[in-house]
């Protein structure tokens, strides 16, 4: 069968939002009554890792684990025959900061499994894309070039904890581009960037504990302010972490629900707050370097960060029209993808990679939407609402959705999306072509 439900994992991570304001718990429990719900549990990345990831790979109902259903139906995944699924699909909830971290590109993650396949367990790269769900606070990225000088001189602990000889050279090195934008003048200041954040992630603890507590006493008595509330967060998170000054270096966003960031390789980022759907390649390839008790690797993050200084808007993902959909009059025609608002029903996400883009769907009570076929694989999450999917293959038939609901559909499926209930219907998949 090209089409079939999936029973994804729960993943419990100390992060996680706790209990039911989970919308990890929430799917879990709405997709399966028999599921367990501990209040006291966190739960992080979604009931909803979902994909062939070995640490934890969906199933069907029947309890087949999905790469074994693709190894035995390569026709499931396209005519690029990808050798398994390109992409992982999850759900995060996050009451509590992820480290600040970024991920290496195919060649580096290549040489850190050769060197360490005990903790780079993949030789695979992994860009990723969050699509929020609720409100969804993160790091992303080195702030613009003056903004960096603005806080190496204006924040005392930074002029505490870098040697003041880097400082002076990052501020020569930006002024001097001001007369000359050229190629090498550019590469200087990335260069002189990697040598101020290198200082700051190698500073001794002691230095960094004294000066973090110096830090939160200032603020202290200063306005309140995005800046100012998220180190005081993340101080009663992670006291005397040197991520804490990370706030001085990477730009803070706030996505709503449907905004989207992507990051690739070698960008520095870290998810504060928020729920989201996320979808990444295939890896659990992480370099962290701060906000964590897990072990760091400073040498390979800092050497291998991109250290582009741009706002964060560089980073976002704006979802567009998606061509292949339709009314789902089942004629064949697809219209302009638009509803009788004017809104369109399908938006494409659509990051510069080959691993995945996803389509978000979003009906009104007994509206339908039709999708063209896709020449490969996807999984879809339904995330409000209650509908059904209906296949056009052979024996396909539908299939009932509701909060929490997943579903693997096989390359070359046309499907027509039907919202049952005044909560309309709200789905997200995830695709590859």
């Amino acid at each position: 069968m090209s089409v079939f439900p999936l029973q994804a994992c729960t993943q419990s991570y100390d992060w996680g939002k706790l209990g039911t304001t989970s919308k990890v718990a929430q799917y879990a429990k709405m997709a399966d009554p028999s599921f367990h719900l501990d209040e006291a549990r966190p739960y992080a990345e979604a009931s909803l890792w979902m994909g062939t990831h070995p640490n934890a790979p969906s199933r069907s109902l029947e309890g087949q684990p999905l790469p074994q259903i693709l190894a035995e139906n390569r026709d499931l995944l396209g005519s690029k025959r990808h050798k398994d699924l390109p992409f992982l699909f999850k759900v995060l909830a996050i009451r509590k900061a992820l480290s600040i971290q970024s991920h290496p590109d195919k060649q580096l993650a290549e040489r850190l499994h050769k060197e360490q396949p005990n903790v780079y367990k993949d030789p695979n790269h992994k860009p990723e894309m969050a699509i929020a769900i609720t409100p969804f606070t993160a790091l992303c990225g080195f702030q613009p070039a003056d903004n960096l000088v603005q806080n190496l001189l204006t924040v005392p602990e930074l002029g505490v904890l870098i040697p003041q000889p880097l400082i002076d050279e990052f501020v020569a090195a930006r002024e001097a581009l001001t007369s000359n934008s050229s190629e090498q003048t550019k590469t200087v200041l990335k260069e002189s960037l990697r040598k101020v954040f290198e200082a700051l992630m190698t500073v001794n603890p002691e230095t960094v504990a004294t000066q973090a507590a110096a830090l939160l006493a200032r603020l202290s008595n200063s306005p309140e302010s995005p800046t100012t509330n998220l180190v005081q967060t993340l101080y009663s998170q992670f006291p005397n972490d040197i991520g804490i000054f990370c706030v001085y270096f990477l730009n803070l966003l706030t996505l709503q629900p449907g905004e989207a960031i992507f990051l690739g390789a070698g960008e520095p980022h870290a998810y504060i707050s928020g729920e989201c759907v996320e979808v990444m390649a295939t890896s659990d390839n992480v370099l962290r370097a701060g906000l964590t008790p897990k072990p760091r690797d400073v040498k390979n993050l800092v050497g291998s960060l991109t250290y582009s200084m741009t706002s964060g808007e560089k980073h976002l993902v704006r979802p567009i029209p998606w061509g292949g959909g339709g009314d789902g009059d089942g004629g064949g025609e697809y219209d302009d993808g638009m509803d009788a608002r004017g809104v369109g029903k399908t938006k494409l996400y659509d990051p510069p990679v080959e691993e995945f883009s996803v389509l978000h769907v979003s009906l009104r009570q007994d509206e339908t939407e039709h999708h063209r076929a896709i020449d490969g694989p996807s999984i879809v999450i339904a995330t409000r609402g209650k509908g059904e999917m209906v296949g056009s293959g052979d024996g396909v038939g539908a299939f009932s959705l509701k909060e929490g609901s997943v579903l693997f559909i096989g390359a070359g499926e046309e499907v027509v999306w039907k919202a049952r209930g005044s909560d309309g219907l709200e789905v997200y998949r995830a695709f590859c072509e």
